[in-house]
């Protein structure tokens, strides 16, 4: 069953988390785990002995003042979401570029942590589309509700080290903590990337 994100280790209660990169092999079933500060980790999820070596190999960067890690969870068919429904995360760099305009520089869109990324839109068109279905490639998608972000998103990508105030951000320039949204997949297919999105009911 789903569960909610705050059982589970996580960038708003560890930021140097945030720095981990992911690589996998599809053909081995492996995942190769980055970070700064750490060697690199190759682990297979699926077997119980990399379980404790994730465990062992993330203790350094996990806060010291919450709840440390435990176990590895595995959950089946449905993808680890922060909502109770199976959802995607959208955004748009239009809108990131708005926030970086109001923070006056740079910064990563990777600290949004979205599974598809989207240009070429209107600034914020996206939270026109709450309600509305959406073809990109191959695949359609109903968007459900735009996304509340949390502490996460203050947290480098590079450093893992909180340095930007995007909540405040967001507040102050447009009166909200929101920036993307969620999405149900109702027609799988694949998408490439220069794919056209376009607004279908």
């Amino acid at each position: 069953d789903w569960v909610a994100c705050s059982n589970f280790a996580r960038v708003a209660k560890s930021p140097q988390m945030q720095a981990i990169t992911a690589r996998c092999n599809l053909a081995y079933g492996t995942v190769t785990l980055s970070h700064p500060k750490l060697q690199d980790l190759t682990i297979d999820p699926d077997k119980p002995e990399d379980g404790a070596d994730l465990i062992q190999w993330i203790m350094p960067i996990s806060a010291g003042n919450r709840t440390l890690p435990a176990t590895v969870v595995r959950n089946g068919l449905r993808g680890m979401t922060d909502t109770d429904f199976p959802s995607i995360s959208i955004i748009n760099l239009g809108s990131h570029r708005e926030v970086e305009n109001r923070l006056g520089r740079r910064i990563s869109p990777g600290r949004w942590r979205a599974n598809l990324i989207l240009d070429g839109l209107a600034p914020w068109g996206e939270r026109d589309w709450v309600g509305k279905r959406l073809r990109v490639g191959l695949a359609e998608l109903e968007v459900r509700e735009n996304i509340v972000r949390c502490v996460a998103t203050s947290t480098s990508v590079a450093t893992g080290e909180r340095d930007t105030d995007t909540l405040g951000t967001l507040q102050a320039g447009w009166g909200h903590k929101e920036f993307g949204v969620y999405a149900v997949v109702t027609k799988t297919g694949d998408i490439n990337q220069a794919d056209r999105v376009e607004v279908i009911g």
